[in-house]
């Protein structure tokens, strides 16, 4: 007889595009010329922010890599990465819809409600104090730039695991990017795409989870 699927006790949520809405636009606009911006938050962003972000993301200073800026996009774009870091708080306008009132219910009945994010140790702090609430439902946080370890590299997903006293098979991992969700499958969480709150319901209640 095969053995039955684990009981999920365990929560973990990534931030930005899961709990958090992230939108450089709103950080950017009426601030700097509409045809940039919009090169800025293109897929395929010529001026490289996302790439610069994710290397804080990683772990290392905004000091560090703002060099390597000027070099490769020049001093204007540049001081636009600048203002966008300086001005981080402008783009987290809000917590996506649903989420705080799952984490809630989660919290209510019984499970284990975690963060694992990819965010720079120099800008963190700013989504629990534009949404404390969020820091008040959270169990505890795993951040990528803090810990110098990034998704969806196996080790991350073990620190978690480790640090909170948790056991893979018995968690549920949501993010909105594929590549993590392969991240924490490969080390045995159950990785669910994010694609909002009332989803992220019924792939729980598939699960098990009761609320």
């Amino acid at each position: 007889m095969a053995d039955s699927p684990a009981t999920i006790t365990d929560v973990i949520f990534d931030f930005c595009g899961v709990l958090i809405d992230w939108d450089t636009r709103a950080c950017l606009t009426g601030r700097f010329a509409d045809d940039v911006v919009s090169a800025i938050c293109a897929p395929d962003d010529p001026h490289g922010f996302f790439r610069y972000e994710d290397r804080m993301d990683a772990g290392e200073d905004f000091d560090s890599i703002y060099p390597d800026v000027v070099r490769e996009q020049g001093e204007d774009i540049a001081s636009i990465f600048r203002y966008y870091i300086e001005h981080y708080a402008d783009a987290l306008p809000r917590t996506l819809p649903g989420m705080t009132e799952l984490l809630a219910d989660l919290k209510r009945h019984g499970y284990g409600v975690w963060g694992l994010t990819n965010w720079s140790h120099e800008t963190f702090h700013l989504a629990f104090e534009k949404f404390p609430r969020l820091e008040q439902l959270l169990d505890g946080t795993v951040v990528s730039g803090m810990e110098k370890m990034h998704k969806p590299n196996a080790d991350i997903y073990n620190l978690t695991m480790e640090r909170f006293g948790l056991t893979p098979e018995r968690c549920v991992f949501f993010d909105d990017t594929a590549k993590n969700i392969v991240g924490a499958n490969e080390v045995g969480i159950h990785g669910i795409l994010f694609s909002g709150a009332i989803a992220a319901r019924d792939s729980l209640a598939s699960l098990g989870v009761r609320l």
